[in-house]
């Protein structure tokens, strides 16, 4: 309640207010794709250093992975292209769920078709 002219209390619609204030807002298409292109980056460089890091084992390498200390390479691997890849799964899903209720048939041949690997 604030002071109205004349020394008489007015007050405020507040539900009115909350409602202008918690209105969701989209955000820009462009954002979304440029997000779905970096974890896609991201997901086929965690590819890479996973492959590349398999094929560069030696022998004597294999032996030196019973340490734990040797296992930080492919442990980031691995948890970035999770993520990454997860993040892709998400961002599909909510887009298939505004355009149809299409199930889940659908939404794995599209991710099939958006993995890099």
């Amino acid at each position: 309640m604030t002071p109205g002219e004349g020394g008489e209390a007015t007050t405020w619609d507040v539900e009115a207010l909350l409602g202008d204030v918690l209105r969701p807002i989209e955000p820009p298409e462009r954002l979304s794709g440029r997000i779905e292109d970096t974890f896609t980056a991201l997901s086929a460089a965690a590819a890479t250093e996973l492959s590349d890091w398999a094929e560069e084992l030696s022998e004597s390498e294999l032996r030196a992975l019973r340490d734990p200390r040797n296992w930080v390479r492919p442990v980031v691997a691995v948890g970035v292209g999770g993520v990454a890849t997860g993040a892709l799964v998400l961002f599909e899903l909510r887009r298939r769920g505004k355009q149809e209720a299409g199930g889940l048939k659908g939404l794995a041949q599209g991710v099939r078709g958006r993995t890099p690997f």
